[in-house]
């Protein structure tokens, strides 16, 4: 059984998610309405567009503009571990170093935290690849029955390939597409839904997730480096051992634990990335094992595979959410066109 301090405790880690999520929520509605207020001022809209009638679970901020995902603890907890991360470093590491460099050492970590935050938003607030859903309600039963097993067969570079029939959408999915159970849709190129940011990484996004590993992991082994050296520099100072470090600065050890746990997982990340994209697969096929015992009709090779998935034109958005929605009686059945 739990003591009753641990069941406190328990219990207000738990409240503390709950808080962070409707302080979400309430942010969310303050900051679009008065974005709201600033862009329509002079202009009377009062059109239902697509954001707002959307049967996913996404968040929308800004009228539609940003495509977020439905639960933002992991996006906030990724958020404040960077931030947090950089501060400790700035005021308990950069500033206290030896010599005349700290400035330079502030001011690099300053750059590559400005560019891990700016990565992770745009992993984060990009239309990841949704697919439109099916408009039409005969599309449910027109083929086969409802048991799940509709399927079709396409070619794609000489091998056939299974689409599989999307009952919440109504669609046949496109190859490579999976319907995500978080978001509540299907989406194209499916790589997995990253509980970290909180959001789906595929298609449109997956280019940025890719850039906000190497960032990361370049900004955690850059703390972690200079958490060593000063280390090591006031053991030297003081004469006392690392007990003796764990007493006199916490934050430096706390700070290189953490960074070295960080660049470990986000490294093992990068790592298997960087093969998936050398494969052309995504994580999705990878742990699904789509291809083994069969050709994967999208490596091209290695040189090839890397043009195509960082380096090829991002294609535009299938969904535009800013659109306005023409009306059918119920909001309920409110879809885009």
């Amino acid at each position: 059984m739990l003591r009753p301090v641990e069941k406190k405790f328990g219990g207000m880690f738990g409240n503390l998610g709950v808080c962070l999520k409707d302080n979400f929520y309430k942010i969310r509605g303050v900051i679009e309405e008065q974005w709201l207020q600033h862009v329509s001022h002079g202009n009377n809209e009062k059109g239902t567009r697509t954001y707002q009638v959307w049967p996913g679970n996404n968040v929308f901020f800004f009228h539609g503009r940003l495509v977020c995902g439905p639960d933002p603890r992991g996006l906030l907890l990724t958020s404040v571990s960077i931030l947090v991360s950089s501060w400790i470093f700035t005021i308990y590491i950069g500033y206290d170093l030896p010599n005349t460099n700290s400035t330079l050492v502030v001011t690099i970590c300053l750059i590559l935290t400005i560019m891990v935050i700016v990565n992770l938003i745009l992993v984060t607030a990009i239309d990841p690849g949704i697919i439109p859903r099916s408009t039409e309600q005969s599309s449910v039963t027109d083929f086969g029955t409802s048991n799940g097993t509709r399927r079709k067969k396409v070619t794609v570079n000489g091998v056939q390939v299974k689409l599989k029939y999307c009952r919440i959408c109504r669609i046949f999915r496109p190859p490579r597409s999976c319907h995500c159970a978080i978001c509540d849709n299907c989406v194209e190129k499916f790589d997995h839904h990253c509980p970290w940011i909180g959001q789906c990484i595929a298609l449109r996004n997956y280019r940025f997730y890719l850039t906000f590993l190497i960032t990361a992991l370049v900004f955690f082994i850059y703390i972690f480096a200079f958490c060593c050296w000063r280390i090591h520099q006031r053991m030297l100072e003081s004469g006392t051992g690392l007990f003796g470090m764990l007493k006199n600065c916490p934050e430096t050890l706390a700070l290189t634990l953490f960074s070295f746990a960080a660049f470990s997982f986000v490294g093992g990340l990068a790592i298997f990335h960087s093969y998936l994209i050398a494969i052309n697969q995504t994580a999705y096929e990878n742990f699904r094992c789509r291809y083994q015992g069969s050709p994967n009709p999208y490596d091209k090779g290695i040189i090839s595979n890397i043009k195509k998935v960082l380096f090829a034109p991002l294609p535009p958005s299938r969904v535009d959410f800013r659109a306005e929605v023409m009306p059918r009686g119920n909001m309920e059945d409110e879809m885009p066109v």
